[in-house]
């Protein structure tokens, strides 16, 4: 079985010993995105919610160069600073999964990279 690694622009570059996604048989494993603007690599400004758009923002361009899409993930593990912040991220997230959403997982997280309030992983079928 071969793997492919996943490089694309339309994402913050990877800051660690890393890659945006792996592609192997017919699955694509994206690392998890925070909130980055990947034409600054800062971080973006608002609450939750406006930091989970931008993951999932970041996630879909990771897919897209893959060769998948936020359509097909079967699987999403959340990352929260807070679990106070869960409703937000819900209601951000569910503009991203409106219909049949994929499996997830959400857990509280002592800190996350750049201190940011939510980090998402993905696992999707690739097209």
């Amino acid at each position: 079985m071969q793997r492919e690694i996943v490089r694309t622009e339309g994402a913050p570059k990877a800051i660690g010993p890393y890659s945006q996604a792996v592609r192997a048989g017919g699955l694509v494993f994206c690392s998890g995105q925070i909130p980055l603007d990947p034409a600054t690599m800062t971080v973006v400004e608002g609450g939750v919610a406006e930091q989970t758009r931008r993951v999932l923002q970041n996630l879909g361009a990771v897919l897209d160069a893959a060769g998948a899409s936020l359509g097909t993930v079967v699987k999403t593990t959340v990352f929260l600073k807070d679990m106070n912040d869960f409703a937000a991220m819900n209601e951000a997230y569910a503009e991203f999964f409106p219909s049949d959403p994929p499996a997830r997982a959400t857990v509280e997280v002592a800190r996350l990279p750049k201190d940011v309030r939510v980090e998402i992983e993905v696992i999707a079928l690739a097209r």
